[in-house]
């Protein structure tokens, strides 16, 4: 039962932004209840490393439930939120249940974005959730074995195909992994085909790779790639995806496994409160990312549109998630002490980083930049630092380290078919 003497604090979403605020309101004598469509927090990062085969999906979520077991003043539930009724202060959930609040804190994240063209969904997956990374991983390793049984060259060569949309870090991670596993991780473990054969095409419509870093560590990064023998298309826009092939600018790309990572879009945020949003679809908020005419309603993390000092918007990292929470929860204690205070979000930007296959990276701190091996360790080291708990670091530390010494992935398994809907089964 909520404790109405207390001030009801709900949490819609339980990314980073939403998790660092429940856990940033720690001793804030409220009743908190967070609200989450799936059971488990996920390191989104790692997701990559799911979907190439090198991480487990227990290394990179957790349950909620968990996490959060030694908070009694947290309620948590499992649930779809479908509308929010500001004057009443009530949510409504997928089951017609409702849940009021005092305080309201939207932190659902971003969702795939297809840019009006939701049908390519189908062939070529994106990458927000472990659902989206086990499938992207049975496609991928389902490609080299219906290859092994394949007989017409052609068709051959097109399941050895294998293209990513979008060559921001996502893009670029997957492509230098992927291309890894076939030349070198896979190369003895097939009689009927030569994975080393296998392309690896990364297509971009802008005009360089890894956009958001400097021009030297884009340029560093295309030149590490196509040594790794990933083939990089720019200024190549998709105009067509479908089962068959992949048209990028005036090319036809025959293939049979697609990955998308071009673009995302806000979740329905603004339209839930009924707010301005930018072409993204991202909230636009105040100054302390609250609501425009509603204070008790914030809305953080990657559904958003928050400004740097120079117009450009906070990226959608989980850096700026975290800070976004922490900053959030402390002007919810301001207000729940009664301190009359204004409240200003600053982001601290703790840098880009893009790995590049299993043993080089980039770092962009903006006056230091790294490239190569020592980038990769400060990848490695940042990672396992924002991981939730000593077990999940250790192992992926150890899963990581055996990885790059012995090249071969723990979590190479196929555990599900995937199915037409004309299937009876």
């Amino acid at each position: 039962m909520v404790d109405r003497l207390k001030k009801n604090i709900l949490v819609i979403g339980g990314g980073f932004a939403g998790l660092q605020l429940v856990k940033s309101l720690k001793h804030s004598n409220a009743s908190i209840t967070l609200v989450d469509q799936r059971n488990h927090h996920l390191f989104q990062p790692l997701l990559y490393q799911v979907a190439t085969s090198i991480l487990p999906t227990s290394e990179i979520a957790w349950p909620i439930r968990h996490v959060l077991r030694g908070r009694k003043d947290v309620t948590t539930l499992m649930a779809k939120v479908v509308a929010i009724d500001r004057k009443a202060k009530q949510v409504t959930l997928e089951n017609h249940k409702t849940l009021l609040y005092d305080i309201l804190v939207i932190a659902t994240g971003a969702r795939h974005a297809y840019f009006g063209n939701d049908e390519w969904e189908a062939t070529a997956s994106g990458l927000k959730t472990l659902e989206d990374a086990t499938t992207i991983r049975r496609r991928l390793l389902t490609a080299f074995e219906k290859a092994e049984l394949e007989e017409d060259p052609a068709e051959r060569q097109a399941l050895l195909t294998f293209t990513i949309i979008g060559a921001g870090p996502t893009g670029v991670e997957l492509a230098g992994i992927i291309v890894e596993i076939a030349h070198n991780t896979l190369k003895s473990e097939f009689r009927n085909i030569d994975t080393s054969e296998a392309k690896v095409i990364l297509v971009e419509a802008g005009p360089r790779v890894l956009p958001a870093f400097s021009n030297k560590l884009s340029d560093y990064t295309r030149t590490a790639l196509e040594k790794l023998g990933v083939e990089v298309m720019t200024e190549q826009p998709v105009t067509e995806c479908t089962p068959q092939y992949v048209m990028a600018g005036t090319q036809k790309i025959p293939c049979r496994t697609v990955v998308w990572a071009a673009g995302v879009a806000a979740s329905p945020a603004a339209e839930w409160v009924a707010t301005d949003a930018d072409r993204a679809g991202r909230a636009i908020v105040e100054a302390d990312l609250s609501v425009p005419e509603f204070p008790d309603i914030f809305i953080i993390g990657d559904t958003a549109s928050v400004q740097l000092p120079d117009g450009t918007p906070v990226p959608n990292v989980a850096p700026a998630a975290k800070q976004q929470g922490k900053f959030v929860a402390r002007v919810i204690k301001d207000r729940l002490n009664n301190k009359q205070q204004l409240h200003k979000f600053r982001y601290q930007s703790a840098g880009n980083l893009a790995t590049i296959g299993r043993r080089a990276a980039v770092v962009d701190f903006g006056k230091v930049q790294l490239t190569g091996t020592i980038a990769w360790w400060v990848w490695g080291i940042a990672h396992i630092y924002f991981l939730i708990g000593a077990r999940s670091r250790f192992a992926v530390a150890c899963s990581w380290l055996w990885s790059y010494i012995s090249g071969h992935n723990n979590a190479r398994l196929i555990t599900q078919k995937e199915h037409s809907k004309n299937s009876k089964t």
